[in-house]
Formats: structure tokens, C-alpha cells, sequence
């Protein structure tokens, strides 16, 4: 796991665009994207999933559901990204399978880290780092705890929070191996530019630890 992680946001993509953004932000080099929808507790249409997972995987893309653990069983996601009030990591495990992602939002909680790590989680989010527009109460997390998370553990870990191409390298050299990006790519004029900018990152990144 490695590069741009997507989050869909329905604030400035509806519902009839959807699919043409997530297809413009994968073209811009997303790695993963996650479908969320925290504006209604409606099903959204397993066919528009559906599409948009094909659409993952003719670019080599995963498709992640957030929260909802039964409709990324339904539409055969490619994983689920469960919060602090969400299902644990084990049940999930349980429901969809061993062949699937389970990511867990840690926030700056070091220690839920090691418990979700323990129990089965795939990746950890933490954040927000950055003052965020889909978040703005998220408590801030400092770069230094990115830096000590990465020490002990080896599992990958995605940053969060007002993520840009000018902000994100720094996440990057502290040890995040994906930067999930809502507004960052979704709010922009152009799509497949601004994912491709943070996608660079990634590119151009050298590891201190290799110098």
C-alpha cells in the first residue's frame, strides 16, 4: 500500500458525477478510493458502486467502503474502513473474509494502534494533521506522532486531515505510506491534476534511512 488514497465527498461530487470524478482521480494516479458518505443513512446504489469498483480495477485501484461493513460484502469491495464507534476489526474480518483490507481510524491514539494492529487491522489512519474543511473538529495530531507510530509498527499507515501537494511531502518523509485526500482532489478544478500532484510524492520521495 503505497500513494494517493481518495475519499469520495458528496459536498462537492453528487451523486450523477460521482463515478466521472472517481475515474478522473484514478486516471490522476489514486491508489485506493474509498466511497463515503456521511450526508444520509440511505443505501447508496450497489450499481454505481459496482461501476466504480470496475473502474478501480481497470486502473490497479482497491476500492475501500467506509463504515459500512455489509454493503462492501454486498458490492465485493476490496475492504472496509471502520472508526472508533464502528465495528471491531475482528468481526469485520469475520464478515468479509480473510482476503479483505481492514483499515481502522486511529486518530493520535498510539496505543488504539497497538490494539487495532492486535486485532487484525490491514492499515492505520491517523490524523487529522492538517486543518480540514471535512473535519474541522477533528483534534489535530502532530507530525511527531506519525514519526513514532512508524516505529513500532510496520503495518502501513495512511495520514489524514487537510492533505495537499504542498503540505504532504513532509507526512511522507515521517513515515505515512498513503495520504488520503478528500477536498484536496475532489474540491479542485481539475481532478486528475491534483491527485496526480500528490501522487508525485511518492515518486520523488527518497528515503533518508537509504542516504
Amino acid at each position: 500500500m503505497r500513494g494517493l488514497y481518495v475519499i469520495t465527498s458528496q459536498q462537492h461530487v453528487g451523486s450523477g458525477q460521482l463515478t466521472g470524478a472517481v475515474e478522473q482521480a484514478l486516471i490522476g494516479g489514486a491508489a485506493i478510493v474509498q466511497y463515503r458518505d456521511k450526508r444520509s443513512v440511505s443505501t447508496p446504489a450497489d450499481n454505481q458502486l459496482t461501476e466504480i469498483h470496475r473502474l478501480c480495477r481497470d486502473y490497479g485501484a482497491l476500492l475501500v467502503i467506509n463504515d459500512d461493513v455489509e454493503l462492501a460484502r454486498r458490492v465485493n469491495a476490496d475492504g472496509v474502513h471502520l472508526g472508533r464507534d464502528d465495528m471491531d476489526p475482528g468481526v469485520a474480518r469475520e464478515c468479509l473474509g480473510s482476503n479483505k483490507l481492514i483499515g481502522v481510524s486511529c486518530y493520535g491514539d498510539v496505543q488504539r494502534v497497538n490494539r487495532m494492529v492486535k486485532a487484525g487491522a490491514d492499515y492505520i489512519a491517523l490524523g487529522r494533521f492538517y486543518a480540514s474543511e471535512t473535519k474541522p473538529e477533528a483534534t489535530p495530531v502532530s507530525v511527531d506522532v506519525l514519526r513514532q507510530v512508524r516505529q513500532i509498527t510496520s503495518a502501513p499507515l495512511v495520514a489524514i486531515g487537510g492533505i495537499t501537494a504542498e503540505n504532504g511531502a513532509a507526512l511522507v518523509d515521517a513515515g505515512a505510506d498513503m495520504l488520503a485526500v478528500v477536498n484536496g482532489v475532489f474540491a479542485q478544478p481539475d481532478i486528475t491534476s491534483a491527485a496526480r500532484d500528490i501522487s508525485a510524492l511518492f515518486h520523488t520521495h527518497i528515503n533518508r534511512d537509504e542516504l
